[in-house]
């Protein structure tokens, strides 16, 4: 079973979600890459104001390409989330709620990820095309000089993630080995 959730992410819809759970995201996420991850916490550093609000809100590690004529975006599939591990505990911190990407991630995030109550999402690698068309608006909010990796507000409708670290320090890579392997 799909579950429906309505975005930013709260502390009660985290609590019910687990490892290998379907979700169907509504709302706002927003793009943020690797540029952008350095750029946010060095001004974190040095104590200055974010560009956007981090408090509950989901990142989407994703690689965008150019929109199509008459298309909002183009291909809209995640990238590698394990870039973005240097960072991530310390955005966590600042009440990120939510990563979507592909991949698994670092000791050191996942035991951010169960201190800090997120989630991590994973989103189908080479579904691009697919996912392109859940997004209802898409637009450059900062850092547009560095291109596809300037960080973007999109809002999506039906959005299609699976849980893979939970708050609990679920691993659906772990368990799903687990799960189907073959003892001899």
């Amino acid at each position: 079973m799909t579950k429906e959730i309505t975005l930013p992410l709260t502390k009660e819809v985290i609590k019910d979600l687990r490892a290998g759970d379907s979700l169907s995201l509504s709302g706002v996420l927003y793009v943020v890459r690797d540029a952008a991850h350095k750029r946010i916490v060095a001004a974190l550093d040095k104590g200055e104001p974010l560009p956007f609000e981090l408090k509950g809100e989901t990142i989407y590690y994703m690689g965008p390409s150019p929109a199509p004529p008459g298309k909002i975006i183009g291909a809209a599939g995640p990238t590698t989330s394990g870039r973005m591990d240097p960072f991530t505990p310390r955005l966590l911190a600042e009440g990120l709620k939510g990563m979507i990407g592909k991949g698994s991630r670092s000791e050191e995030v996942m035991e951010a990820i169960k201190k800090y109550g997120a989630v991590y999402l994973g989103a189908i690698g080479g579904g691009g095309a697919l996912l392109s068309r859940k997004i209802t608006k898409a637009e450059v909010i900062v850092y547009e000089e560095l291109g596809p990796e300037a960080v973007l507000r999109i809002e999506v409708k039906d959005f299609s993630v699976t849980v893979i670290n939970d708050s609990y320090g679920g691993d659906l890579y772990v368990e799903g080995k687990k799960k189907y392997r073959i003892e001899n």
